[in-house]
């Protein structure tokens, strides 16, 4: 086979499953320990990952009386687990609504040559009102927060791209350290900006940063389409997987991209056993540790209603389909309450591994198995891998599903390349400026 799997690890604490932190296999002390993440980051580069992906907000979310939550920031971890890695991707979230191009730009840059080229930015636009209350601001509009993170990345790109890659000459003898010519100013002026660059970092090892969107509204989609080079997302079945794939796929040609300029990446949460019957009682271990008033309080704020523990063993009550707020996540919640017909209770055992995303529970081959049929029918072109306990659930990964992957031709053996790029077989992208010279000397 030509066309291999992307698997993505997405390091949260010690674990995606929200009870996490009460398991026996866990250590919730190590959440702010910078060992631990590294730890994680060799376990991923092992296995010969894509890449390492941080996720990020700017307010403290969910009830921190009933989960370990308050974590490091990711683009200062990134940096630390640089240092330990030679070729594993380092994505981390940054918002566009909360921050500004210049400092955006300068930081993604510093770590991309930090890294040696493996720098990737997971873009996001904030959605909770919690974020806006952190900076004195009321919460923009759905619409409103997407138009500025379009223009903030015409921005940043302008910024990457303001040094031309053979800008720094280093002449000693010559007393010339820079060629000025080739560091341009970028007069940005718009609604939401106006930046006068250069940028004070120098080009990046990839030019820019890889380009990471997790959102899967309408707005979501269409700024993937533009703007993103890899798509993480949730679906909870095949079919759900093969539509969104086709429709971000389909949505590429009027930008003037092709299909193979995005990678799909669903995420998933594999709990993994020796056997089958393993993997289902580690699933109920994790089960019996949920606290129902802090999977009811998550459940209130993803749907925008009230829920109490007097409607456990009830339906979901109607859910109001109009929200500023996570608008994908809020649909994919309703839909798989309804078209399973589960109780509240069931719902919260259900969202409580993965949030939304797939929980599997099964043997290595299973969950092989999985992963193959969706890469296979048009479902995904890799895997945003959410283990439920680390570091134990990445090991298992990487020492038990990534060899079935291999041995099935469906993965790689060894990097491709030293860059993110290189790993997700995507190419370095020129600066808008020598591409503008190289035009005009042709012309």
């Amino acid at each position: 086979m030509t066309r291999k799997l992307h698997l993505n690890a997405f390091l949260m604490g010690v674990g995606h499953h929200e009870a996490a932190w009460r398991h026996p296999r866990t250590e919730p002390s190590r959440l702010t320990d910078v060992r631990h993440y590294q730890e994680l980051a060799r376990i991923a580069e092992r296995g010969k990952l894509d890449s390492l992906f941080l996720a990020d907000g700017v307010a403290l979310q969910g009830n921190v009386r009933h989960n370990a939550l308050g974590g490091l920031e990711p683009l200062t971890l990134l940096a630390a687990l640089a240092s330990v890695t030679d070729h594993i991707g380092l994505i981390a979230t940054v918002s566009t609504t909360y921050n500004e191009p210049f400092h955006v730009a300068r930081k993604f840059a510093s770590l991309d040559h930090i890294s040696g080229g493996r720098a990737g930015w997971n873009i996001v636009t904030s959605a909770s009102e919690a974020e806006a209350l952190n900076f004195g601001v009321e919460r923009p509009a759905h619409a409103a927060r997407y138009a500025r993170a379009d223009e903030f990345l015409d921005v940043v790109g302008k910024l990457w791209d303001s040094w031309e890659d053979d800008a720094i000459l280093g002449d000693r003898a010559g007393g010339l350290y820079a060629d000025t010519g080739k560091i341009h100013p970028i007069e940005h002026a718009g609604h939401h900006f106006a930046v006068r660059g250069p940028l004070n970092t120098s080009r990046s090892p990839q030019g820019r940063p890889l380009l990471v969107q997790a959102g899967s509204s309408e707005d979501g989609k269409e700024f993937a389409a533009r703007h993103a080079e890899a798509v993480f997302t949730a679906q909870q079945t095949l079919e759900e997987g093969q539509e969104f794939y086709t429709d971000i796929k389909r949505r590429l040609a009027a930008h003037g991209r092709q299909p193979g300029d995005v990678l799909v990446l669903p995420g998933i949460s594999p709990i993994i056993g020796s056997t089958e019957r393993e993997a289902l009682h580690l699933e109920k271990e994790l089960e019996d540790l949920i606290i129902p008033a802090y999977g009811l309080a998550q459940l209130s704020h993803m749907t925008g209603i009230e829920l109490s523990e007097d409607d456990l063993d009830r339906p979901l009550p109607d859910v109001p389909t109009e929200t500023e707020g996570a608008q994908s996540r809020r649909k994919l919640v309703i839909d798989l309450a309804r078209r399973e017909r589960l109780t509240v209770r069931q719902l919260l055992n259900r969202l409580a591994g993965g949030r939304g995303h797939r929980v599997v529970a099964g043997t290595p081959e299973q969950i092989a198995d999985q992963l193959q049929e969706w890469f296979f029918t048009g479902a995904a072109d890799g895997f945003n891998i959410m283990p439920p306990l680390l570091p134990l659930g990445l090991s298992d990964f990487v020492d038990h599903v990534v060899p079935e992957l291999q041995i099935r031709g469906l993965f790689r053996y060894e990097y491709e390349g030293r860059t993110l790029r290189d790993n997700y077989g995507l190419t370095r992208p020129a600066s808008r400026y020598a591409a503008r010279l190289e035009a005009a000397v042709a012309g």
